[in-house]
Protein backbone atom coordinates (compact mmCIF):
# COMPACT_ATOMS: atom_id res chain seq x y z
CA UNK A 1 0.00 0.00 0.00
CA UNK A 2 2.85 2.40 0.78
CA UNK A 3 4.33 1.67 -2.64
CA UNK A 4 0.98 2.53 -4.23
CA UNK A 5 0.92 5.76 -2.22
CA UNK A 6 4.25 6.85 -3.66
CA UNK A 7 3.11 5.98 -7.18
CA UNK A 8 -0.07 8.01 -6.74
CA UNK A 9 1.87 11.01 -5.48
CA UNK A 10 4.44 10.76 -8.27
CA UNK A 11 1.59 10.78 -10.76
CA UNK A 12 0.30 14.05 -9.28
CA UNK A 13 3.71 15.62 -9.91
CA UNK A 14 3.07 15.46 -13.67
CA UNK A 15 -0.14 17.13 -14.82
CA UNK A 16 0.10 15.67 -18.32
CA UNK A 17 0.79 12.17 -17.01
CA UNK A 18 3.94 11.96 -19.13
CA UNK A 19 6.39 11.71 -16.19
CA UNK A 20 7.78 15.14 -17.02
CA UNK A 21 7.76 17.97 -14.55
CA UNK A 22 7.78 21.76 -14.36
CA UNK A 23 8.39 22.78 -10.76
CA UNK A 24 8.54 26.34 -9.45
CA UNK A 25 10.63 26.59 -6.26
CA UNK A 26 9.43 29.36 -3.93
CA UNK A 27 11.64 28.56 -0.95
CA UNK A 28 13.86 31.60 -1.59
CA UNK A 29 12.05 33.57 1.12
CA UNK A 30 14.04 31.66 3.75
CA UNK A 31 17.42 31.97 2.05
CA UNK A 32 17.11 35.49 0.62
CA UNK A 33 13.98 37.23 1.92
CA UNK A 34 10.51 37.99 0.49
CA UNK A 35 9.96 37.10 -3.15
CA UNK A 36 6.77 39.18 -3.42
CA UNK A 37 4.91 41.43 -0.97
CA UNK A 38 2.75 39.41 1.42
CA UNK A 39 -0.52 40.61 -0.12
CA UNK A 40 0.59 39.34 -3.55
CA UNK A 41 1.49 35.81 -2.46
CA UNK A 42 -1.87 34.19 -3.24
CA UNK A 43 -2.04 35.97 -6.60
CA UNK A 44 1.42 34.64 -7.52
CA UNK A 45 0.38 31.08 -6.68
CA UNK A 46 -2.80 31.38 -8.71
CA UNK A 47 -0.77 32.68 -11.66
CA UNK A 48 1.58 29.69 -11.48
CA UNK A 49 -1.35 27.27 -11.34
CA UNK A 50 -3.11 29.06 -14.22
CA UNK A 51 0.06 28.85 -16.29
CA UNK A 52 0.27 25.08 -15.85
CA UNK A 53 3.01 24.50 -13.28
CA UNK A 54 3.13 20.84 -12.24
CA UNK A 55 4.20 21.71 -8.71
CA UNK A 56 5.44 24.41 -6.36
CA UNK A 57 8.15 24.03 -3.72
CA UNK A 58 7.58 25.81 -0.39
CA UNK A 59 8.53 25.50 3.26
CA UNK A 60 6.09 24.07 5.79
CA UNK A 61 4.91 27.42 7.14
CA UNK A 62 3.85 28.57 3.69
CA UNK A 63 2.15 25.24 3.08
CA UNK A 64 0.09 25.69 6.24
CA UNK A 65 -1.14 29.08 4.98
CA UNK A 66 -2.29 27.85 1.56
CA UNK A 67 -5.96 28.32 0.76
CA UNK A 68 -7.39 24.88 -0.15
CA UNK A 69 -8.65 26.04 -3.55
CA UNK A 70 -5.31 27.40 -4.82
CA UNK A 71 -3.55 24.14 -5.67
CA UNK A 72 -6.52 22.41 -7.26
CA UNK A 73 -4.39 21.39 -10.27
CA UNK A 74 -0.85 21.73 -8.95
CA UNK A 75 1.24 19.48 -6.71
CA UNK A 76 2.69 20.58 -3.38
CA UNK A 77 6.35 19.87 -2.57
CA UNK A 78 7.44 20.72 0.97
CA UNK A 79 11.11 21.65 1.26
CA UNK A 80 12.82 20.32 4.38
CA UNK A 81 16.19 22.11 4.18
CA UNK A 82 17.19 25.67 5.01
CA UNK A 83 19.96 28.22 5.38
CA UNK A 84 20.05 31.99 5.02
CA UNK A 85 22.24 34.44 3.17
CA UNK A 86 23.20 35.87 6.58
CA UNK A 87 24.88 32.64 7.70
CA UNK A 88 28.61 32.30 8.23
CA UNK A 89 28.38 29.38 5.78
CA UNK A 90 25.58 29.78 3.24
CA UNK A 91 26.27 26.25 1.92
CA UNK A 92 25.50 24.63 5.28
CA UNK A 93 21.96 23.30 4.93
CA UNK A 94 20.05 21.97 7.95
CA UNK A 95 16.79 20.07 8.25
CA UNK A 96 13.88 22.22 9.44
CA UNK A 97 11.02 19.80 8.83
CA UNK A 98 10.25 16.11 8.46
CA UNK A 99 8.22 13.75 6.31
CA UNK A 100 5.42 13.32 8.84
CA UNK A 101 4.82 17.09 8.94
CA UNK A 102 4.72 17.18 5.15
CA UNK A 103 2.17 14.36 5.10
CA UNK A 104 -0.08 16.24 7.52
CA UNK A 105 0.13 19.26 5.24
CA UNK A 106 -1.03 17.23 2.22
CA UNK A 107 2.31 17.25 0.41
CA UNK A 108 2.75 15.24 -2.78
CA UNK A 109 6.54 15.13 -2.29
CA UNK A 110 9.35 16.48 -0.13
CA UNK A 111 12.72 17.90 -1.13
CA UNK A 112 16.10 17.98 0.60
CA UNK A 113 19.07 20.17 -0.34
CA UNK A 114 22.65 18.84 -0.29
CA UNK A 115 25.75 20.83 -1.25
CA UNK A 116 28.51 18.46 -2.32
CA UNK A 117 31.93 19.98 -1.69
CA UNK A 118 30.75 22.10 1.25
CA UNK A 119 32.30 21.98 4.72
CA UNK A 120 29.15 20.32 6.11
CA UNK A 121 28.68 17.81 3.31
CA UNK A 122 28.82 14.82 5.68
CA UNK A 123 25.91 16.01 7.83
CA UNK A 124 23.85 16.92 4.76
CA UNK A 125 24.36 13.44 3.34
CA UNK A 126 23.29 11.92 6.64
CA UNK A 127 20.17 14.08 6.61
CA UNK A 128 19.33 12.99 3.05
CA UNK A 129 19.67 9.34 4.05
CA UNK A 130 17.44 9.82 7.09
CA UNK A 131 14.73 11.60 5.09
CA UNK A 132 14.90 8.89 2.41
CA UNK A 133 14.27 6.26 5.08
CA UNK A 134 11.15 8.11 6.27
CA UNK A 135 9.97 8.64 2.69
CA UNK A 136 10.27 4.92 2.06
CA UNK A 137 8.26 4.16 5.20
CA UNK A 138 5.46 6.58 4.32
CA UNK A 139 5.34 6.26 0.54
CA UNK A 140 6.44 9.85 -0.01
CA UNK A 141 8.40 10.84 -3.16
CA UNK A 142 11.76 12.45 -2.46
CA UNK A 143 13.41 15.09 -4.65
CA UNK A 144 17.08 15.55 -3.82
CA UNK A 145 18.41 19.00 -4.70
CA UNK A 146 22.09 18.18 -5.01
CA UNK A 147 24.52 20.90 -6.08
CA UNK A 148 28.31 21.20 -6.48
CA UNK A 149 28.93 24.09 -4.10
CA UNK A 150 31.74 24.83 -1.73
CA UNK A 151 35.49 25.38 -1.47
CA UNK A 152 36.32 22.00 -3.02
CA UNK A 153 34.49 22.57 -6.30
CA UNK A 154 36.56 23.81 -9.23
CA UNK A 155 34.03 23.51 -12.06
CA UNK A 156 30.36 23.24 -11.03
CA UNK A 157 29.35 22.49 -14.64
CA UNK A 158 31.67 19.48 -15.10
CA UNK A 159 29.54 16.61 -16.50
CA UNK A 160 31.58 13.98 -14.63
CA UNK A 161 30.99 15.79 -11.35
CA UNK A 162 27.27 16.23 -12.04
CA UNK A 163 27.02 12.53 -12.93
CA UNK A 164 28.56 11.77 -9.54
CA UNK A 165 25.99 14.01 -7.82
CA UNK A 166 23.08 12.33 -9.59
CA UNK A 167 24.34 8.94 -8.42
CA UNK A 168 24.71 10.21 -4.85
CA UNK A 169 21.03 11.19 -4.93
CA UNK A 170 19.98 7.85 -6.39
CA UNK A 171 22.13 5.73 -4.08
CA UNK A 172 20.84 7.50 -0.96
CA UNK A 173 17.21 6.92 -1.91
CA UNK A 174 15.90 9.89 -3.91
CA UNK A 175 13.26 9.42 -6.60
CA UNK A 176 14.39 12.47 -8.60
CA UNK A 177 17.41 14.74 -8.53
CA UNK A 178 17.45 18.47 -9.19
CA UNK A 179 20.91 19.71 -10.09
CA UNK A 180 22.94 22.17 -12.13
CA UNK A 181 23.47 21.84 -15.87
CA UNK A 182 26.64 20.75 -17.62
CA UNK A 183 28.47 23.12 -19.92
CA UNK A 184 28.64 23.07 -22.82
CA UNK A 185 24.98 22.14 -22.51
CA UNK A 186 24.99 19.29 -25.01
CA UNK A 187 27.17 17.38 -22.51
CA UNK A 188 24.14 17.27 -20.20
CA UNK A 189 23.16 14.16 -22.15
CA UNK A 190 26.13 12.40 -20.53
CA UNK A 191 24.81 13.27 -17.08
CA UNK A 192 21.36 11.96 -18.00
CA UNK A 193 22.85 8.73 -19.37
CA UNK A 194 24.77 8.18 -16.14
CA UNK A 195 21.84 8.85 -13.80
CA UNK A 196 19.66 5.99 -12.48
CA UNK A 197 16.88 8.46 -11.64
CA UNK A 198 15.16 11.33 -13.51
CA UNK A 199 16.99 14.66 -13.59
CA UNK A 200 15.37 18.07 -13.21
CA UNK A 201 17.52 20.94 -14.46
CA UNK A 202 17.81 23.67 -11.85
CA UNK A 203 17.34 27.35 -12.58
CA UNK A 204 17.72 29.21 -15.82
CA UNK A 205 20.65 29.69 -18.21
CA UNK A 206 23.87 30.59 -16.39
CA UNK A 207 24.42 33.63 -18.58
CA UNK A 208 20.88 34.98 -18.18
CA UNK A 209 19.96 34.42 -21.83
CA UNK A 210 16.69 33.22 -23.35
CA UNK A 211 14.85 30.96 -20.92
CA UNK A 212 12.66 29.18 -23.46
CA UNK A 213 15.60 28.35 -25.70
CA UNK A 214 17.48 27.08 -22.67
CA UNK A 215 14.56 24.92 -21.54
CA UNK A 216 14.17 23.44 -25.00
CA UNK A 217 17.86 22.49 -25.11
CA UNK A 218 17.72 21.01 -21.60
CA UNK A 219 14.75 18.83 -22.47
CA UNK A 220 16.50 17.77 -25.69
CA UNK A 221 19.39 16.49 -23.57
CA UNK A 222 17.05 13.99 -21.91
CA UNK A 223 16.28 15.78 -18.65
CA UNK A 224 12.86 14.92 -17.24
CA UNK A 225 11.93 18.47 -16.43
CA UNK A 226 12.75 21.97 -15.22
CA UNK A 227 12.78 23.54 -11.76
CA UNK A 228 12.84 27.31 -12.24
CA UNK A 229 12.03 29.75 -9.49
CA UNK A 230 13.60 33.21 -9.58
CA UNK A 231 13.23 33.76 -13.32
CA UNK A 232 9.53 32.89 -12.96
CA UNK A 233 8.48 34.82 -9.87
CA UNK A 234 10.37 37.95 -10.97
CA UNK A 235 8.76 37.85 -14.41
CA UNK A 236 6.28 40.63 -15.28
CA UNK A 237 3.84 37.86 -16.27
CA UNK A 238 4.51 34.62 -14.35
CA UNK A 239 1.43 32.88 -15.78
CA UNK A 240 2.45 33.52 -19.38
CA UNK A 241 6.05 32.44 -18.76
CA UNK A 242 4.97 29.27 -16.96
CA UNK A 243 2.60 28.47 -19.83
CA UNK A 244 5.47 28.68 -22.32
CA UNK A 245 7.76 26.60 -20.11
CA UNK A 246 5.03 24.01 -19.63
CA UNK A 247 4.74 23.68 -23.41
CA UNK A 248 8.50 23.12 -23.59
CA UNK A 249 8.42 20.44 -20.89
CA UNK A 250 5.28 18.59 -21.95
CA UNK A 251 5.40 19.15 -25.70
CA UNK A 252 7.81 16.23 -26.20
CA UNK A 253 11.50 15.74 -25.54
CA UNK A 254 13.32 18.78 -26.84
CA UNK A 255 10.24 20.29 -28.46
CA UNK A 256 9.51 23.97 -28.57
CA UNK A 257 6.36 25.61 -27.35
CA UNK A 258 4.52 24.61 -30.53
CA UNK A 259 5.31 20.91 -30.01
CA UNK A 260 7.58 20.63 -33.05
CA UNK A 261 10.77 18.60 -32.82
CA UNK A 262 14.09 20.38 -33.41
CA UNK A 263 16.21 19.39 -36.37
CA UNK A 264 18.96 16.82 -35.75
CA UNK A 265 22.51 17.29 -36.99
CA UNK A 266 24.70 14.49 -38.38
CA UNK A 267 26.63 14.41 -35.07
CA UNK A 268 23.40 13.62 -33.21
CA UNK A 269 23.01 17.05 -31.60
CA UNK A 270 19.88 19.07 -32.21
CA UNK A 271 20.21 22.54 -33.69
CA UNK A 272 18.72 23.95 -30.46
CA UNK A 273 21.36 22.20 -28.36
CA UNK A 274 24.19 23.22 -30.66
CA UNK A 275 23.07 26.85 -30.77
CA UNK A 276 22.61 27.17 -27.04
CA UNK A 277 25.86 25.36 -26.26
CA UNK A 278 27.69 27.85 -28.47
CA UNK A 279 26.10 30.72 -26.54
CA UNK A 280 27.16 29.48 -23.10
CA UNK A 281 30.36 27.54 -23.85
CA UNK A 282 33.14 28.45 -21.50
CA UNK A 283 30.91 29.74 -18.71
CA UNK A 284 31.93 28.30 -15.31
Amino acid sequence: MMKNGKLFRLRRLSLAGDDKHLLVPLDHSVSDGPIVPADQWADLLRALVAGGADGIVVHKGRARALAPDILKSCALVVHLSASTACSADVNAKVLVGDVEEALRLGADAVSVHVNIGSDTEAQQLADLGAVARSCDAWGMPLIAMVYPRGPRIENPHDPALLSHLANVAADLGADMVKTSVALPLDRMAEVVANSPIPILAAGGPPDGSDLIEYGTAVMASGCRGLAIGRRVFTSPSPAALVSRLSAVVHGGSGSGGDGTEPATRPDGRTDDMAHYSTMVAGIA
